[in-house]
């Protein structure tokens, strides 16, 4: 892979970006308004300023070392909001909201504007890799490739076949780029939720039932699972951070696929989701959050 992009700067795109250009490539920032271009743009230097002070407190860089290799790296990302620079990439991961209309738009529109080599992946976490592949004219190279909150820390990516449509050659360079990123890939198939947030959801559809029955305070609940070591967070603060909208989508998605039994689906979040609180992003979800 020498060239790589990403589309939609919003919670993840930048931090996704910035993870290919820590480890070298050369990556397109895309998103529909500048506004959101930049917001990307921030978040990537944000993340790398962190990382290179975490090197300058230990010692290993200078103060002037650490400013060259912030520029260096953000100095790759290159922002844009049309698809003017996607003409030779080889790589495209996609991670615009989680609905499935605006995914397959996406897609159709890489499908015209990418080389016909180049891998497109989704960074959905629970939506059919195969029915976006469908709505291009390569479905065998269409795959999943879905980072983990925050995706500058968290090392595992799930790389999704779609059912009956990604090509072998596809999986292999999907594993083989995320671990040129310095990422763990591990392959699934097309189920919903995957396999990480399969878990992950099914474990805190309980605690969602229980705050729901027993009128549990949330921060509670979160300070009692942060303290007894259980989880570095708690599931409502979680959630906030990945934004509840996202959450709500994964989780009812999964409930409707699975018949409702086994995950069950907040109240309360929908509550938030339907007034426009959406967590960390909005300023308010569970928590309130400072802007």
């Amino acid at each position: 892979m020498a060239k790589a992009a990403v589309v939609g700067a919003g919670t993840m795109g930048g931090e996704i970006a910035q993870t290919i250009a820590a480890a070298g490539f050369p990556v397109v920032l895309k998103d529909v308004e500048q506004r959101f271009v930049d917001q990307g743009l921030d978040k990537a230097r944000e993340v790398t300023r962190g990382q290179f002070g975490r090197l300058v407190k230990k010692g290993r860089l200078s103060d002037d070392e650490a400013e060259g290799k912030i520029e260096e790296t953000v100095g790759l990302i290159d922002g844009t909001t049309d698809y003017d620079a996607f003409g030779d990439v080889d790589f495209v991961i996609e991670a615009v909201p989680e609905r499935i209309d605006l995914k397959r738009r996406v897609f159709a529109e890489l499908d015209e504007t990418t080389p016909g080599h180049a891998v497109l992946a989704s960074n959905s976490s629970s939506l059919s890799i195969a029915e976006m592949g469908r709505a291009t004219r390569r479905p065998e190279k269409v795959v999943g490739f879905h980072y983990f909150f925050p995706a500058s820390i968290m090392r595992l990516i799930e790389v999704i076949e779609g059912e009956g449509t990604t090509s072998e050659d596809t999986l292999d360079a999907a594993a083989n780029f995320a671990q040129s990123i310095r990422k763990q890939p591990i392959r699934c198939g097309e189920v919903p939720g995957f396999v990480v947030n399969r878990v992950l959801i099914s474990a805190i559809s309980e605690v969602w039932r229980v705050q729901d029955e027993e009128d549990i305070d949330p921060k509670e609940i979160d300070r009692v699972i942060s303290e007894s070591g259980a989880a570095p967070m708690g599931p409502f603060y979680l959630s906030d951070l990945l934004g509840l909208d996202t959450v709500l989508h994964v989780a009812e998605h999964l409930s409707q696929s699975d018949g409702g039994e086994r995950f069950y689906v907040s109240p309360k979040m929908k509550e938030l989701v339907a007034s426009g609180h959406l967590g960390q992003k909005t300023g308010r979800g569970f928590y309130d959050h400072a802007r």
